[in-house]
């Protein structure tokens, strides 16, 4: 008892040690024979066969994924910045949010329209994001480059440039079924 209420007292950066310092003494659990041949990747894979001396867990072999490595249950869910993850899709999904506790990370599927939607209410309740929108960034570097260039008059030329490039662009051909 008094152990999960101590546990439930911590707060997300003790959470997050605890975390590490379980991560710090679990094993790298790597493929069998992965060291042995290089066709074999490192990355985990179940021991499986009838005489595989992992499986049976003889001497002298590595360790085998278990249940008893996991970590600590009050840091499982919580993002590296120490805030639990929450997926949003819509903005109204970020009703009930905590600034403190959660931060939102925008789905994949979110088009710009409603991505930009969503950033300003985290704005606005000061709701961290893990993804923000990287796009409006980039466009506002264009515009600063392009307004460099134009103190320089190089802007001008690069225009001109373009103007007299071989390449030109012609309006796409309408197909139509009239004969």
């Amino acid at each position: 008892m008094i152990r999960r209420e101590t546990l439930k007292n911590r707060t997300a950066k003790d959470a997050l040690k605890l975390r590490n310092a379980v991560k710090a003494r679990k094993p790298k659990f790597r493929r069998q024979e992965s060291w042995r041949y290089k066709r074999l990747k490192k990355s985990w894979r179940k021991p499986r066969g009838l005489d595989n001396k992992m499986r049976l867990r003889e001497k002298g072999w590595p360790k085998s994924v278990n249940i008893g490595y996991g970590g600590p249950r009050i840091a499982r869910g919580l993002h590296p910045s120490g805030y639990e993850e929450v997926l949003i899709h819509t903005p109204d999904e970020m009703v009930g949010l905590d600034p403190k506790n959660h931060a939102i990370r925008i789905a994949h599927a979110v088009g710009t329209r409603k991505r930009i939607q969503i950033t300003s209410i985290a704005r606005e309740r000061k709701i961290s994001i893990i993804n923000p929108l990287v796009r409006k960034e980039i466009e506002e570097e264009e515009l600063l480059e392009d307004t460099i260039l134009e103190q320089e008059g190089d802007l001008e030329k690069v225009k001109e440039q373009s103007k007299h490039s071989k390449r030109v662009k012609r309006p796409k051909e309408v197909k139509t079924n009239e004969p």
